[in-house]
């Protein structure tokens, strides 16, 4: 038996043939969403048209670090409550959950952000899809765990892989598109099965979903929630230059063609993690418009990493910090969007606001 943390041979061949005989699986797309379990309450979702959202993410470490962020975003909460929060990735470190009731959620979970109680709009990364070392995206299978999570838990709202949210419901002043590129930017790309492949079923369905989702969006402000930046100027670099590797795929070129054909240019917005840094960078002729913010410190720092991109990857930034923890906070309105990030002590668990800009 294999505890919380690794993966032995075993459950990984499993998986694997589970994935290669063609099991069917909850949760993989909005059409197949897990629904909840009958003594769970989900929290509500805003209906205010004053929408403030709590961004953060690659926090599910369980360590001191991620609740020194936690107490920073309990006190902003009690001083100017959210209406939800995103966790863009990263869920769960280092490999990923072993099942839908495994220990890690609450640990890595619900005890850190205990008392920020509304929706948290989860996003999978690829340390949530680990097969052979942590974060190698490899076992695409894990991730449906944390699908599963969705019906036990009222805040963690995950109901399939890739899904999208209007706040409010009724007139919305925002949809948030979740998406799911783990197969497009794995460090093992998907072998067992097609059904995984950069042109295979899944992917064809999220960029058919996607793309007629966006269309179909009244919302004025449309945002795409990514573990996987399209732009970086951290250690993991931009899509297409992954890692600063020259050899596709493992330079996230799918990745970075997905973002092209169907997000930039569409959404206002991008928002993911990945690179443990807080950045808001500046949109390209290449982005279309679409901005990249990245709020991937809220448990780790690229401070004592390996810097594989010194100076950045050369994108305008109107903020960058690698060295610092800390969580963002988006505030949007039919005709407004401003953005927040605040630095926190990991001694303390005091927030210090470092930015400040309207966005649109």
């Amino acid at each position: 038996m294999t505890d919380d943390s690794t993966i032995g041979r075993r459950g990984f061949l499993a998986g694997a043939a589970t994935i290669a005989a063609g099991v069917p699986l909850m949760g993989l797309s909005p059409a197949n969403a897990v629904p909840v379990a009958p003594d769970v309450t989900k929290f509500d979702f805003p209906a205010d048209r004053s929408v403030r959202v709590l961004v953060t993410g690659d926090a599910g470490t369980g360590t001191r670090a991620q609740w020194a962020v936690a107490d920073a975003m309990r006190d902003a909460h009690g001083r100017q409550p959210f209406s939800l929060a995103l966790g863009l990735g990263d869920n769960i470190y280092e490999s990923g959950p072993n099942s839908g009731i495994d220990v890690q959620f609450a640990d890595k979970f619900e005890n850190p952000n205990a008392g920020l109680d509304f929706p948290w709009l989860m996003v999978l990364g690829n340390h949530d899809n680990s097969s052979i070392y942590g974060g190698d995206g490899g076992w695409l299978l894990r991730g449906n765990n944390e699908v599963e999570y969705h019906a036990h838990s009222p805040r963690w709202w995950m109901p399939s892989r890739y899904y999208s949210v209007r706040i409010p419901e009724q007139r919305p002043v925002v949809e948030f598109f979740v998406l799911d590129i783990n197969p497009l930017a794995s460090y093992i790309p998907p072998l067992f099965d097609p059904y995984w492949s950069v042109d295979g079923q899944f992917m064809n369905e999220q960029r058919a979903w996607l793309d007629q989702s966006i269309a179909q969006s009244p919302a004025p402000w449309k945002v795409a929630c990514t573990h996987h930046p399209y732009l970086n100027n951290g250690p993991h670099g931009d899509a297409g230059r992954y890692e600063g590797l020259p050899i596709e795929p493992l330079n996230g070129v799918h990745a970075k063609r997905f973002f092209d054909d169907h997000v930039v240019g569409k959404c206002h917005f991008i928002l993911s993690g990945h690179d443990h840094s807080l950045q808001v960078l500046e949109p390209t002729p290449e982005s279309k418009g679409t901005r990249q913010i990245i709020s991937g410190a809220a448990a780790k720092t690229v401070g004592a990493e390996p810097r594989l991109n010194p100076g950045g990857s050369g994108n305008a930034a109107l903020y960058e910090n690698y060295h610092e923890l800390g969580f963002m906070v988006m505030e949007l309105t039919a005709s407004t969007v401003d953005l927040r990030a605040y630095t926190v002590d990991p001694a303390t668990g005091g927030a210090s606001e470092a930015f400040t800009r309207r966005l649109g």
